[in-house]
Protein backbone atom coordinates (compact mmCIF):
# COMPACT_ATOMS: atom_id res chain seq x y z
CA UNK A 1 0.00 0.00 0.00
CA UNK A 2 1.52 3.28 -1.11
CA UNK A 3 1.78 5.90 1.49
CA UNK A 4 1.79 9.51 0.59
CA UNK A 5 5.15 11.10 1.32
CA UNK A 6 4.73 13.83 3.85
CA UNK A 7 5.56 17.24 2.51
CA UNK A 8 8.21 19.41 4.11
CA UNK A 9 6.70 22.33 5.84
CA UNK A 10 7.30 25.56 4.03
CA UNK A 11 8.96 27.13 7.02
CA UNK A 12 11.55 24.32 7.18
CA UNK A 13 12.29 24.57 3.44
CA UNK A 14 12.69 28.27 3.80
CA UNK A 15 15.13 27.67 6.64
CA UNK A 16 17.36 25.21 4.77
CA UNK A 17 17.85 27.28 1.65
CA UNK A 18 19.61 30.22 3.36
CA UNK A 19 22.01 27.82 5.10
CA UNK A 20 23.28 26.56 1.74
CA UNK A 21 23.78 30.13 0.54
CA UNK A 22 25.67 30.97 3.73
CA UNK A 23 28.05 28.04 3.22
CA UNK A 24 28.82 29.08 -0.35
CA UNK A 25 29.33 32.67 0.77
CA UNK A 26 32.12 31.69 3.20
CA UNK A 27 33.77 29.43 0.61
CA UNK A 28 33.80 32.31 -1.86
CA UNK A 29 35.16 34.73 0.77
CA UNK A 30 37.98 32.32 1.68
CA UNK A 31 38.93 32.05 -1.97
CA UNK A 32 39.08 35.83 -2.38
CA UNK A 33 41.29 36.16 0.72
CA UNK A 34 43.65 33.45 -0.53
CA UNK A 35 44.05 35.17 -3.89
CA UNK A 36 44.76 38.50 -2.14
CA UNK A 37 47.46 36.92 0.09
CA UNK A 38 49.13 35.30 -2.93
CA UNK A 39 49.13 38.66 -4.70
CA UNK A 40 50.80 40.38 -1.74
CA UNK A 41 53.54 37.74 -1.48
CA UNK A 42 54.20 37.87 -5.20
CA UNK A 43 54.98 41.61 -4.95
CA UNK A 44 57.94 40.94 -2.60
CA UNK A 45 61.24 39.94 -4.27
CA UNK A 46 61.63 36.17 -4.49
CA UNK A 47 58.43 35.77 -2.51
CA UNK A 48 60.09 36.96 0.69
CA UNK A 49 58.81 39.84 2.75
CA UNK A 50 61.31 42.73 3.02
CA UNK A 51 61.75 42.31 6.78
CA UNK A 52 63.27 38.86 6.32
CA UNK A 53 66.10 40.07 4.10
CA UNK A 54 67.29 43.05 6.14
CA UNK A 55 70.88 42.64 7.38
CA UNK A 56 71.83 42.83 11.01
CA UNK A 57 71.88 46.45 12.05
CA UNK A 58 69.32 47.56 9.47
CA UNK A 59 67.15 49.07 12.22
CA UNK A 60 70.02 51.29 13.46
CA UNK A 61 69.75 55.03 13.12
CA UNK A 62 71.47 56.14 9.92
CA UNK A 63 75.12 57.05 10.44
CA UNK A 64 77.86 57.96 10.14
CA UNK A 65 79.63 56.23 11.71
CA UNK A 66 78.53 53.31 9.56
CA UNK A 67 78.28 50.04 11.44
CA UNK A 68 77.79 46.40 10.58
CA UNK A 69 76.88 43.67 13.05
CA UNK A 70 75.45 43.86 16.54
CA UNK A 71 75.10 47.54 17.55
CA UNK A 72 74.79 46.41 21.18
CA UNK A 73 77.98 44.32 21.02
CA UNK A 74 80.55 44.75 23.75
CA UNK A 75 83.39 45.44 21.32
CA UNK A 76 83.59 48.08 18.61
CA UNK A 77 86.09 47.23 15.87
CA UNK A 78 86.93 50.36 13.87
CA UNK A 79 88.49 49.82 10.46
CA UNK A 80 90.58 52.72 9.16
CA UNK A 81 90.58 52.22 5.42
CA UNK A 82 91.12 53.78 2.03
CA UNK A 83 88.93 52.61 -0.86
CA UNK A 84 91.98 52.73 -3.18
CA UNK A 85 94.18 50.72 -0.79
CA UNK A 86 94.91 47.28 -2.34
CA UNK A 87 95.60 45.71 1.06
CA UNK A 88 92.31 47.08 2.40
CA UNK A 89 90.55 45.57 -0.59
CA UNK A 90 91.83 42.07 0.17
CA UNK A 91 91.42 42.44 3.94
CA UNK A 92 87.92 43.87 4.01
CA UNK A 93 85.98 40.66 3.12
CA UNK A 94 87.89 38.70 5.78
CA UNK A 95 87.28 41.28 8.49
CA UNK A 96 83.62 41.62 7.57
CA UNK A 97 83.17 37.84 7.73
CA UNK A 98 84.99 37.63 11.08
CA UNK A 99 82.86 40.40 12.59
CA UNK A 100 79.71 38.67 11.36
CA UNK A 101 80.76 35.47 13.13
CA UNK A 102 81.28 37.23 16.50
CA UNK A 103 78.07 38.41 18.10
CA UNK A 104 79.94 40.64 20.61
CA UNK A 105 81.51 42.74 17.85
CA UNK A 106 80.19 45.61 15.76
CA UNK A 107 82.33 46.65 12.80
CA UNK A 108 82.65 50.39 12.24
CA UNK A 109 84.16 52.19 9.24
CA UNK A 110 86.40 55.25 9.41
CA UNK A 111 87.61 56.99 6.26
CA UNK A 112 91.33 57.55 5.82
CA UNK A 113 91.96 58.38 2.15
CA UNK A 114 95.71 58.60 1.59
CA UNK A 115 97.31 61.44 -0.34
CA UNK A 116 99.00 58.96 -2.69
CA UNK A 117 95.60 57.67 -3.79
CA UNK A 118 93.90 61.00 -4.44
CA UNK A 119 91.62 62.12 -5.96
CA UNK A 120 90.13 58.67 -6.60
CA UNK A 121 90.11 57.67 -2.91
CA UNK A 122 88.02 60.65 -1.81
CA UNK A 123 85.76 60.41 -4.87
CA UNK A 124 84.88 56.81 -3.98
CA UNK A 125 84.54 57.68 -0.29
CA UNK A 126 81.99 60.39 -1.20
CA UNK A 127 80.02 57.85 -3.23
CA UNK A 128 79.87 55.46 -0.27
CA UNK A 129 78.90 58.26 2.13
CA UNK A 130 76.12 59.49 -0.13
CA UNK A 131 74.81 55.97 -0.68
CA UNK A 132 74.68 55.56 3.10
CA UNK A 133 72.97 58.91 3.54
CA UNK A 134 70.33 57.83 1.05
CA UNK A 135 69.90 54.15 1.96
CA UNK A 136 71.31 53.65 5.45
CA UNK A 137 73.91 51.26 6.83
CA UNK A 138 73.25 48.42 4.39
CA UNK A 139 73.59 50.72 1.38
CA UNK A 140 76.91 52.08 2.66
CA UNK A 141 78.49 48.64 3.08
CA UNK A 142 77.12 47.44 -0.25
CA UNK A 143 78.75 50.44 -1.95
CA UNK A 144 82.08 49.75 -0.24
CA UNK A 145 81.93 46.17 -1.53
CA UNK A 146 81.06 47.39 -5.03
CA UNK A 147 83.98 49.83 -5.08
CA UNK A 148 86.48 47.23 -3.85
CA UNK A 149 85.19 44.78 -6.46
CA UNK A 150 85.62 47.19 -9.38
CA UNK A 151 88.42 49.61 -8.49
CA UNK A 152 91.85 49.26 -10.09
CA UNK A 153 93.37 50.39 -6.73
CA UNK A 154 96.54 52.37 -5.98
CA UNK A 155 94.86 55.61 -6.96
CA UNK A 156 93.82 54.44 -10.42
CA UNK A 157 90.15 54.56 -9.48
CA UNK A 158 87.23 52.90 -11.21
CA UNK A 159 87.45 51.90 -14.89
CA UNK A 160 86.59 54.69 -17.31
CA UNK A 161 82.90 54.81 -18.10
CA UNK A 162 81.87 52.55 -15.21
CA UNK A 163 78.80 53.97 -13.49
CA UNK A 164 77.53 53.01 -10.05
CA UNK A 165 74.42 50.90 -10.81
CA UNK A 166 72.29 52.16 -7.92
CA UNK A 167 72.82 55.87 -8.51
CA UNK A 168 69.68 57.81 -7.57
CA UNK A 169 68.73 61.50 -7.68
CA UNK A 170 69.20 61.63 -3.90
CA UNK A 171 72.76 60.28 -4.19
CA UNK A 172 73.54 62.67 -7.04
CA UNK A 173 72.25 65.60 -4.99
CA UNK A 174 74.45 64.53 -2.08
CA UNK A 175 77.50 64.22 -4.35
CA UNK A 176 76.92 67.76 -5.60
CA UNK A 177 76.98 69.06 -2.01
CA UNK A 178 79.83 69.26 0.49
CA UNK A 179 78.20 67.07 3.15
CA UNK A 180 80.09 63.88 2.34
CA UNK A 181 83.42 65.67 1.97
CA UNK A 182 83.01 67.25 5.41
CA UNK A 183 82.45 63.83 7.01
CA UNK A 184 85.45 62.29 5.23
CA UNK A 185 87.81 65.13 6.13
CA UNK A 186 86.70 65.06 9.78
CA UNK A 187 87.22 61.30 10.06
CA UNK A 188 90.62 61.43 8.37
CA UNK A 189 91.77 64.25 10.66
CA UNK A 190 90.56 62.35 13.73
CA UNK A 191 92.45 59.25 12.60
CA UNK A 192 95.69 61.17 12.06
CA UNK A 193 95.34 62.91 15.43
CA UNK A 194 94.94 59.55 17.16
CA UNK A 195 98.11 58.18 15.59
CA UNK A 196 96.66 56.25 12.64
CA UNK A 197 98.68 56.97 9.52
CA UNK A 198 98.49 53.72 7.52
CA UNK A 199 95.73 51.57 6.07
CA UNK A 200 94.38 49.12 6.91
CA UNK A 201 94.51 49.63 10.67
CA UNK A 202 92.00 48.58 13.31
CA UNK A 203 91.13 49.86 16.74
CA UNK A 204 89.40 47.45 19.11
CA UNK A 205 87.42 49.13 21.88
CA UNK A 206 85.88 47.35 24.87
CA UNK A 207 82.75 49.34 25.67
CA UNK A 208 82.44 47.67 29.07
CA UNK A 209 85.92 48.42 30.43
CA UNK A 210 86.58 51.50 28.28
CA UNK A 211 89.96 50.13 27.17
CA UNK A 212 91.12 50.09 23.57
CA UNK A 213 94.03 48.90 21.47
CA UNK A 214 95.28 50.09 18.08
CA UNK A 215 96.58 47.36 15.79
CA UNK A 216 98.55 47.88 12.59
CA UNK A 217 97.93 46.13 9.33
CA UNK A 218 95.51 43.35 8.36
CA UNK A 219 95.15 41.57 11.71
CA UNK A 220 94.01 37.94 11.61
CA UNK A 221 90.95 36.73 13.50
CA UNK A 222 92.91 34.79 16.14
CA UNK A 223 94.91 37.90 17.01
CA UNK A 224 91.70 39.91 17.32
CA UNK A 225 90.26 37.30 19.69
CA UNK A 226 93.41 37.51 21.81
CA UNK A 227 93.10 41.29 21.89
CA UNK A 228 89.48 40.96 23.01
CA UNK A 229 90.59 38.70 25.88
CA UNK A 230 93.28 41.17 26.94
CA UNK A 231 90.89 44.11 26.87
CA UNK A 232 88.39 42.18 28.99
CA UNK A 233 91.03 41.23 31.57
CA UNK A 234 91.17 43.01 34.91
CA UNK A 235 94.89 43.82 34.67
CA UNK A 236 95.32 47.03 32.64
CA UNK A 237 99.03 46.36 32.10
CA UNK A 238 98.28 43.31 29.94
CA UNK A 239 97.20 45.48 26.99
CA UNK A 240 100.00 45.89 24.45
CA UNK A 241 99.05 49.20 22.88
CA UNK A 242 100.88 49.35 19.56
CA UNK A 243 102.15 52.67 18.29
CA UNK A 244 102.46 53.62 14.65
CA UNK A 245 106.02 54.51 13.63
CA UNK A 246 106.20 58.19 12.79
CA UNK A 247 107.50 57.52 9.29
CA UNK A 248 104.79 55.03 8.32
CA UNK A 249 102.26 56.75 6.10
CA UNK A 250 100.57 54.62 3.50
CA UNK A 251 99.38 51.08 2.90
CA UNK A 252 100.24 48.32 5.34
CA UNK A 253 101.31 45.17 3.43
CA UNK A 254 100.07 41.71 4.38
Amino acid sequence: MNQKRPSIPLQVEAFRRPRRWKRWFWVLAAGVIAVFVIWLVSRSPSGVTPSTVEPVGAAQEAGPPWQLGNPEGRFTLTLYADLECPFCRSYFPQLKRWAGDNADVVLQWQHLPLAAHEPAASTEARLAECAGESGGHAAFWQTVEWVYTHTRSDGQGLPDGLRYPDLTPAIEQCLASERASAVIHAQAAEAMNSGVTATPSVRLHDRQTGKAVLLQGPIEGDSLLSAMDMLAADEPDTIPVTEMPADVVGDMPR
